[in-house]
């Protein structure tokens, strides 16, 4: 069965509009948990994917080795620096600071996952995140193959039992070790599996990949942008914290209505997959790296406004 992509008219419901009188707290308060020793990169662009939708306040936490560095390369951002193990990982000791963090600091969003590897410390660190913090969650990278490595009854009632929404965004490869598959019967099967992943997890999935798809298990439409010049590391970082931007300000502002964790999801694929065939454009399919696609979201949310 075929999906249909939604058009602009319907994507651009989901901007928050700007007023006069507008201020930071009305756009909501993005809390990027991502990175590890090695990974800082990943961080940084989760945490710059997040500047760029429009969201008020970013903080990123990380672990407190490459807090500096985080800190440096995304300026715009506050940081947390949270206790890390030998290997530079997450410790679950972090998790009590994070949701007392999330409390004082009213967090509308978390995006987890990017770089924080599966080391069984960061591993216990992302399950007592996801049951813990109660902010509306965008779950990638490491975070999903953390999922994908408990029982899967007991990851689908933990989720079920969160009282906030998540947006999940799996590549093909990360989808099949949820589903117990092979990658290859996901990507020959890709709206079944977005599909029952939905109903499974609970949440909004968006299966990334050629039309990319975005699923509440109920609905599912294809991305109509994006090209092979996103077949990079770190796109996917830049991705997620555009989501969780989004989400954040559709939350906080009260000015959208409707399935908020699907219009966030397919705005934001939309507009990942149209700054990266901006970039392209004109850098080349070849020579675009996940940092350019930050520079080029403005371009995106131009031509979605044209």
């Amino acid at each position: 069965m075929s999906v249909k992509a939604l058009g602009k008219a319907e994507l651009r419901e989901g901007l928050v509009a700007r007023e006069p009188g507008d201020h930071k707290g009305i756009f909501g308060h993005v809390l990027v948990v991502a990175g590890s020793r090695g990974m800082a990169g990943a961080a940084i662009l989760a945490a710059r994917g997040a500047l760029r939708s429009g969201a008020g306040l970013v903080t990123v936490a990380v672990p407190s080795g490459v807090a500096g560095t985080v800190a440096g390369a995304a300026p715009s951002a506050m940081t947390l620096a949270l206790p890390e193990n030998s290997a530079g990982a997450f410790r679950p000791e972090g998790v009590d600071l994070l949701k007392e963090y999330a409390k004082a600091r009213r967090v509308t969003t978390v995006a987890i996952g990017p770089g924080i590897t599966t080391h069984a410390d960061a591993a216990r660190f992302v399950l007592l995140a996801l049951s813990g913090v109660p902010a509306a969650a965008v779950v990638d990278a490491d975070a999903l193959n953390t999922l994908a490595q408990q029982d899967r009854g007991g990851v689908e009632q933990m989720l079920r039992a969160r009282k906030q929404p998540c947006v999940y965004t799996p590549h093909p490869a990360e989808a099949a070790r949820l589903l117990g598959m092979k990658k290859s019967e996901v990507e020959a099967q890709r709206q079944k599996c977005a599909e029952k992943l939905a109903r499974g997890l609970g949440g909004v999935v968006l299966l990334k990949g050629h039309k990319t798809l975005v699923s509440s298990g109920a609905r599912t439409v294809a991305n109509a942008t994006g090209g092979p010049g996103l077949g990079k590391g770190g796109t996917g970082d830049v991705l997620t914290g555009l989501v969780a931007g989004l989400w954040a300000q559709m939350i906080a502002s009260g000015r959208v209505t409707g399935d908020l964790p699907f219009k966030a999801a397919a705005l934001g694929a939309w507009l990942h997959g149209a700054a990266g065939d901006a970039a392209e454009k004109e850098l080349t399919p070849w020579a675009v790296t996940s940092a350019d696609l930050v520079d080029y979201l403005p371009r995106a949310f131009k031509a979605l406004c044209d």
